[in-house]
């Protein structure tokens, strides 16, 4: 089974279990400036609703490109950090910015303009 992860749009969160091309569950929730605390409930919550667990988990999808910077990244490192956690495979969606680290793939956010964090 894949988690799917898109935090790509700072004001709502796409996540999906997909099981081969087949989209078992999909949700969608609004999450303006909050993807960091509700991600990760969100995430326990669709697997719960399809009586799954992390270690049915066989591979991670994030989208790493486009959108708001911080929300963007909040998706890549969860992405990256369930994939290291759970010792499975992390891609990203736009099948770029994938590096190899010993054993393991993370992905790299790959932003569309400079980050607008403060003067």
């Amino acid at each position: 089974m894949t988690l799917y992860i898109n935090t790509a749009d700072q004001e709502q969160v796409i996540i999906a279990l997909r099981d081969g091309n087949k989209i078992v569950k999909q949700s969608t929730f609004k999450a303006s400036r909050s993807q960091a605390e509700k991600l990760l409930p969100a995430i326990e919550k669709l697997l719960k609703s399809t009586h799954s667990k992390l270690a049915d988990l066989k591979k991670i999808e994030v989208a790493n490109f486009g959108g708001s910077f911080t929300a963007l990244r909040i998706g890549v490192i969860t992405a990256n950090a369930l994939g290291y956690a759970l010792n499975i495979p992390v891609v990203s969606e736009s099948l770029r910015g994938v590096k190899k680290f010993k054993k393991i793939s993370v992905v790299e956010p790959a932003y569309d303009r400079p980050p607008n964090i403060g003067k």
